[in-house]
């Protein structure tokens, strides 16, 4: 049974593993036996991250490459092909939101978040995948969300994006799967992260902050997820223990998408 979760001898690429949701990420993989790559599109990120591996043991390689660059993707595939052997795991992280009303958002900024939570993971799915079909087989996760189901405001780019990212995880496991090539998603709840600490600050009276006790009451484990909480299912869906589920979306979000939430 253990062996069904090893990924011994694989070569792991996850994009955006600089911290947080990627870098939990990455960690399990590299834990589970992988040999972990992963991308930032600066030497600031990249240096900062390389720190964190190396102090908590993890075997990982840095790379500098912007996902939303076709050029760029193709040239890291190769590297990272030449250097560590073909990705038999790829892990579609990297990605941005942004919180604005949609008529004040500009045109601009809507197609910002798209290229990089929607056409970076075609991108870097379409140059991996023939050497997983020549392989004879792949995985391939893509980071989703609660808003690959859900609107809320001030996110339209974003659940846009991650709805497209859904059906882009589906249309790949039906393109693909003859191949033995497996195409799932992570969809997070709210999770704890550096970037979400300040909508979990106790106000100046000692009471929650109000988005907190909002999440909390939405979840029926009445706590926000941790990055911890989504290293076992990415090894799952990673592992040959996931062969046969393909077109999922794994939603890690401590039930909040099956909860109508606490009456007032």
């Amino acid at each position: 049974m253990v062996d069904m979760f090893s990924l011994k001898g694989k070569t792991a690429w996850v994009t955006g593993a600089a911290y947080g949701i990627g870098f939990a990420m990455a960690e399990a993989l590299a834990n589970a036996g992988a040999k972990v790559v992963f991308n930032c599109r600066s030497k600031e990120h990249l240096d900062t991250a390389m720190k964190e591996y190396r102090r908590k043991g993890i075997d990982a390689t840095g790379y500098i490459c912007d996902v939303t660059d076709e050029t760029a993707v193709k040239k890291l595939v190769s590297d990272i092909k030449e250097t560590y052997g073909p990705i038999q795991i790829l892990i579609n992280n990297a990605g941005i939101i942004k919180r604005i009303p949609m008529i004040e958002m500009k045109t601009e900024e809507f197609k910002e978040v798209v290229d990089i939570d929607l056409v970076a993971p075609f991108i870097a799915s379409k140059a991996v995948l023939p050497d997983m079909i020549r392989l004879g087989g792949g995985k391939i996760i893509n980071v989703c969300s609660m808003m690959s189901e859900l609107g809320r405001e001030t996110v339209s780019a974003y659940a846009a994006a991650k709805g497209g990212l859904k059906m882009l995880t589906k249309n790949i496991a039906s393109e693909y799967g003859k191949y033995n090539i497996q195409c799932n998603g992570i969809g997070p709840g709210y999770i704890a992260t550096p970037q979400t600490a300040p909508l979990r600050e106790l106000q100046e009276d000692g009471s929650k902050h109000p988005f907190d006790s909002f999440i909390c009451a939405k979840t029926p484990q009445e706590r926000w997820g941790t990055p911890e909480d989504l290293m076992g299912p990415v090894v799952f869906l990673a592992s040959p223990a996931s062969d046969f589920v393909n077109g999922h979306i794994l939603y890690v979000d401590g039930g909040i998408l099956a909860y109508i939430g606490k009456q007032p």
